[in-house]
């Protein structure tokens, strides 16, 4: 009795993980955003963080100063600069925000690496 149940437990161990795929998501290729859609984005992504707090509230009037495609670690991205000389310490006067090819939000930093 105990091999049919281990039997039975193991076969439906095994179905199961295949109801879990299925259609509705893909992870085929990214489509590219232009340079403009990346300003754009980049702006709504630096408003969010200074709303929340992650950065000095004056950067959300902020307007971005270039974005460039560049090859980063793991493939094409966009690099989205802002300049703000509110900002007292000279060193955060710049923020990066780094977008996938996308437009996907990977990270923001004053570093730009």
């Amino acid at each position: 009795m105990r091999r049919i149940f281990v039997c039975f437990l193991a076969l439906f161990a095994l179905t199961t993980s295949t109801v879990l795929a299925g259609p509705g998501h893909s992870h085929g290729p990214i489509t590219p955003i232009t340079q403009a859609q990346a300003l754009e984005k980049a702006a709504s992504i630096v408003k969010n963080i200074a709303n929340k707090g992650k950065v000095e509230a004056s950067w959300a009037a902020v307007a971005p100063s270039s974005g460039e495609k560049k090859q980063g670690k793991y493939g094409p991205e966009w690099v989205v600069i802002f300049n703000n000389p509110k900002v007292e310490d000279k060193a955060k006067q710049t923020l990066y925000v780094f977008l996938n090819e996308g437009g996907d939000y990977i990270a923001a930093n004053h570093t730009g690496n």
